[in-house]
């Protein structure tokens, strides 16, 4: 039978595991994929958690991810515009990704370009979505300094890169081990922890037009310290700071979409944007995978594979 990670309450890494499922079904308007590739992100790790429980509750038992590639395995009646075979990336809004089948709404799918490998395609939507809603939240224009905390991270890795192709000058925020990745894709590294602040205003030369926050822990209060106007200021994660402040909290949501998909997908293929794939686990190793994330210290993104 089929396998999928399912939970069946709140808590920490223990209660994930993998089941044995049925089949899926497509329906009218659906199509059936074949996962080969899943990311994960922490978003997810939230929710399992009950950190999200009030904001987005889970019904048990539930599964996760939203992020997939995979190939067409059936489709349900009155779909059109994909085809039994088709490679394919996309996503769920069922926490059901990760999974070795899964159903999908077609408009929630687009082709894949044959420059997008699998473990990229399968980590473009939350990460890629986010990224380029913060981006556009703060308003870039050439020639504008944005800091980016948690630079090398799944959303940040992308979102520098964006930004760069805005023609902005960009401050990424990280440890040292990912400084060199930083520098190699044009973006300023500097180290986050104690002097922060001072190695922002020695980098910028004492300007920061913008400011997106993917980490949280106070980043929005040391953007409003170094000057940066409110409706400049994104976070993706601290949404109390986001109202007491009256900052932006632009995020997935914002920027979700097969056409924002599309587009993240051309920009791999062609190679002007670059997804750093720290890991790919299989389905089975799942709780390994969300100890590596965790950690928060890894470049780029997660990934599982269904297939491995």
């Amino acid at each position: 039978m089929p396998k999928a990670v399912r939970f069946d309450g709140y808590g920490d890494i223990d209660v994930l595991y993998v089941a044995d499922v049925a089949r899926p079904e497509p329906g009218p308007g659906q199509v059936l994929v074949q996962v080969r590739a899943a990311s994960i992100n922490p978003g997810e790790v939230a929710i399992r958690t009950g950190v999200y429980a009030k904001r987005w509750p889970a019904t048990f038992p539930s599964g996760q991810g939203s992020d997939l590639a995979g190939v067409v395995a059936r489709l349900g009646a009155g779909v059109t515009g994909f085809a039994v075979g088709d490679e394919v990336i996309g996503y769920t809004d069922e926490r059901a990704s990760q999974a070795e089948y899964v159903l999908v709404q077609p408009e929630h799918l687009v082709h894949r370009p044959g420059g997008v490998p699998w473990a990229v395609a399968g980590s473009l939507h939350v990460a890629g979505s986010t990224a380029y809603a913060a981006v556009r939240a703060v308003s870039l224009t050439a020639g504008d300094t944005l800091v980016v905390s948690g630079a090398a991270g799944g959303v940040g890795s992308i979102a520098v890169q964006l930004a760069r192709l805005a023609d902005a000058t960009v401050i990424g925020l990280a440890g040292a081990t990912h400084h060199g990745w930083l520098a190699g894709h044009g973006v300023l590294p500097a180290s986050y922890g104690t002097g922060v602040a001072e190695r922002i205003r020695e980098t910028s030369g004492g300007r920061v037009d913008a400011f997106i926050d993917t980490y949280g822990s106070g980043y929005v209060e040391l953007a409003l310290d170094l000057g940066v106007e409110r409706d400049r200021i994104d976070t993706i994660i601290d949404f109390a700071a986001a109202a007491k402040y009256g900052v932006k909290s632009d995020g997935n949501a914002a920027g979700a979409g097969a056409d924002t998909l599309a587009e993240l997908a051309a920009l791999v293929d062609k190679g002007a944007i670059e997804v750093p794939i720290a890991r790919v686990y299989p389905l089975t190793e799942v709780r390994a995978a969300y100890r590596e994330l965790e950690r928060r210290h890894t470049l780029g993104k997660i990934v599982l594979d269904p297939t491995a």
